[in-house]
């Protein structure tokens, strides 16, 4: 094995596209293949990327959440085919933003001053783990907002879902695809179903079983100390500036985002990509999931509408399966078709292959960035491949 191109390729990406920090692990079975950090973890240039860096990973906590939601499925305690209102009342009664222009970036998103129409089909689980529920990505919305504030930042994960349930659909569920809060929601269904909060149920299910530390939803003073630093891509430019380093999608100091909550170290996350690109099973023998959940998981749940949806976010070659892309067309990537995983807003990559029981994990901390997307995460997939045919 080579990998001495995708470290030349880590190593530009300060000079090319402006990346203060990366770090990247590639595993193999049970085995760490490939290791590499470039940068520094501080906007002052002075601490270089080190293992015990902490990543806030945004919607790479998506995949955790949804082998969560599988787990208890798999227990027969929950089903994809139950209606979201056994489990959450607050969302029996939907509304929809009448004509709103769904797959076009929005101007804005639809409020309650819109003309609305009650939804006529029951959001089901499943919804919420395909992202065909039909909710926003809103974060500002006056109902969160409202929430904020009467709850002087406390609201917790199960009390927001009553701002959520609040906001307006933009579709039917079930007929349409868009990235949303729906893994907000899964989260707290989680909850409600094991008695647990979200972190509790991670903790015991997912971060213990698997010895993962340095990993969670909440961000204590150490662990804050040891965060990279943050940045964002400017929309107009992309020059990557920096960036306060909060995460937007944490709603509360008691919320725990299922889409985008958790912050980690490489190393924490890898274990959890380890795990599953080898059947769902830890290095320490734990099993977390069973083969055939990890095959519902990407199995792709795209019809031709839906699949129209999604192509919108450059997702080449690729379907969506229960809360991950999915590889359907290998002709356009190195990696084999049911490769799968999902990324994050500051620029955090995680691959599963349970064919080669290879698994990467990248992560750096640059919010709104499309290149990570576009170029810089598929040509890390494409070189880890290249590497190991050498």
């Amino acid at each position: 094995m080579n990998f001495d191109p995708l470290s030349r390729y880590l190593d530009s990406l300060s000079e090319s596209y402006g990346i203060p920090a990366a770090d990247c692990k590639v595993t193999l079975g049970y085995e760490t293949v490939y290791r590499h950090s470039t940068g520094y973890a501080d906007a002052a240039q002075t601490r270089p990327v080190a293992p015990t860096d902490m990543y806030y990973v945004y919607s790479c906590s998506k995949v955790m959440t949804v082998t969560a939601a599988m787990q208890l499925c798999e227990q027969g305690r929950l089903s994809l085919n139950d209606r979201l209102d056994r489990y959450l009342p607050e969302f029996a009664q939907m509304e929809i933003a009448a004509d709103f222009p769904v797959g076009k970036q929005p101007v804005r998103w639809p409020t309650r001053k819109d003309r609305l129409v009650k939804a006529k089909n029951p959001i089901r689980i499943l919804d919420l783990f395909c992202m065909t529920a039909g909710f926003s990505y809103d974060i500002e919305s006056a109902e969160i907002q409202t929430l904020r504030q009467k709850s002087d930042n406390h609201a917790t994960t199960r009390e927001m879902m009553a701002a959520i349930a609040r906001m307006p659909l933009l579709y039917e569920p079930g007929t349409r695809w868009l990235y949303s809060l729906a893994h907000d929601v899964l989260g707290a269904v989680i909850e409600v179903v094991s008695g647990e909060t979200l972190g509790e149920y991670m903790q015991n299910h997912l971060f213990s079983p698997l010895e993962m530390e340095d990993i969670g939803f909440t961000v204590t003073p150490e662990r804050k100390a040891r965060l990279s630093a943050q940045y964002a891509g400017d929309p107009a430019t992309q020059q990557i500036k920096p960036f306060p380093l909060e995460n937007h999608y944490r709603f509360s100091d008691r919320y725990e985002s299922g889409g985008a909550g958790i912050l980690c170290t490489v190393d924490a996350y890898s274990r959890f990509v380890e795990a599953m690109s080898n059947g769902g099973v830890g290095a320490n023998g734990k099993r977390i999931l069973t083969m055939a959940s990890i095959d519902e998981l990407r199995k792709n749940r795209l019809d031709s509408r839906m699949t129209a949806d999604f192509s919108g976010i450059n997702k080449t070659g690729y379907g969506y399966g229960l809360g991950v892309r999915t590889l359907l067309d290998p002709s356009v990537s190195r990696s084999p078709a049911g490769e799968f995983g999902w990324d994050g807003a500051a620029g955090a990559y995680a691959l599963i292959d349970t064919e080669h029981r290879l698994g990467i994990f990248y992560a750096e901390h640059v919010l709104s960035f499309e290149e990570n997307y576009q170029s810089i995460h598929p040509t890390i997939r494409d070189l880890v491949y290249d590497a190991l045919e050498e």
